[in-house]
């Protein structure tokens, strides 16, 4: 049996015929051809069957049909953008006289190039061209017309008004969502690089390998953050690197230590969500009183559900202007990324007394 196989550039072609098709179905003259020969049809087999005469019913839609088209075209293109919504007592008398001017036409054209018998459908015969009942039937056939393509081309420009209005929602979001990624890039390396200052004021042997930690941070801050998603193990590594970054700076007198319940492989984060959480903890604690820095951080996943706790000691007390400063930008751009990328779905509670602060996290984790 012989086999048969497509090439690559067969495909191609397959393609491009399949997209230059799309882009000529999506043109609106096609839509409109749609509907006008749908509709001609339609209304043609519909009084054919109706007078048991398809050659009346041909005949008298190729008049009819030009008078519905210029008046339809009158009422969409002319009349609704320039007097809906704000002109509509206007609108109603100029679509009426329209409507009515259109109506006496489709009458006199009928009469002319139809059929002399007036008013065909009535059970009323011998009826007067220009009868008051047939012009109501009529003005009411052309009001249908009108009614019918009206809703349409309101419900069209309903539908492409919403898509356009989550769109310019989705690229505020992304806006937003990059922007507040870019302060969260400086405000931490602010951080960091002060911490480097002192160390290197203390001439301290610890620089060099702060250094070092402090370049894998920017490099994780730079390649990374910008992404949507990250893998959990490597935010949990990030993580990891700073608190290591913070154990040169305060050796024995920090104990922060991550504890990691449930399988994290597989699982990916927004980058740097839970960075600024770990970042404040060390700036409510770094002053505690006893010389220690007792800080709890604890990371558990539940299916793909994760649950986030950071809790430290206070140092001594603030006012609320310093309080204020020192939570910085990184806990309330945090929030707002937050409410960007999960909406409502997530949980975050800070519980603050005089000797604690903590925060705990609830949020779904995408999958791989």
């Amino acid at each position: 049996m012989e086999a048969f196989t497509i090439s690559s550039s067969e495909k191609e072609g397959t393609a491009d015929i399949k997209k230059a098709v799309i882009r000529f179905v999506k043109k609106p003259l096609v839509y409109h051809l749609v509907f006008w020969i749908g509709y001609f049809l339609f209304n043609t087999l519909r009084w054919g069957s109706y007078f048991d005469d398809y050659w009346y019913s041909l005949r008298s839609n190729l008049v009819e049909f030009p008078i519905h088209i210029i008046l339809v075209y009158i009422n969409l293109y002319y009349l609704l953008p320039r007097y809906i919504p704000n002109r509509l007592p206007k609108y109603l008398v100029l679509l009426f006289f329209a409507i009515l001017v259109m109506s006496l036409v489709r009458i006199v054209l009928n009469y002319q190039f139809v059929t002399t018998e007036v008013w065909r459908e009535s059970v009323i015969k011998e009826q007067s061209l220009f009868g008051f009942n047939y012009i109501i039937a009529v003005f009411i056939g052309e009001l249908y017309v009108v009614g019918l393509t009206t809703a349409i081309k309101l419900i069209i420009d309903w539908v492409r008004t919403q898509r356009r209005a989550r769109e310019l929602e989705r690229r505020n979001h992304e806006t937003e969502l990059s922007f507040l990624r870019s302060q969260v890039q400086p405000h931490f390396f602010f951080n960091t690089l002060n911490n480097l200052y002192s160390l290197t004021l203390d001439k301290s042997d610890k620089a060099p390998e702060t250094v070092l930690k402090l370049s894998d941070l920017m490099s994780y801050v730079i390649y990374k953050g910008k992404n949507n998603k990250v893998s959990l193990p490597e935010e949990v590594t990030h993580i990891q690197n700073y608190i290591d970054l913070e154990r040169l700076r305060y050796g024995d007198n920090l104990i922060a230590e991550i504890n990691i319940s449930g399988n994290i492989q597989g699982k990916f984060i927004p980058p740097l969500i839970l960075m600024p959480f770990v970042e404040n903890s060390f700036k409510h604690g770094a002053n505690y009183k006893n010389g220690a820095i007792p800080i709890s951080i604890n990371l558990s996943l539940n299916g793909n559900v994760l649950y986030f706790k950071v809790k430290n000691s206070k140092g001594r007390s603030k006012s609320s202007h310093e309080q204020s400063s020192n939570s910085g930008i990184g806990i309330q751009n945090t929030l707002r990324r937050l409410e960007l990328l999960y909406d409502k779905n997530f949980n975050l509670d800070i519980i603050e007394d005089e000797r604690t602060y903590q925060i705990s996290l609830k949020i779904t984790l995408d999958e791989d």
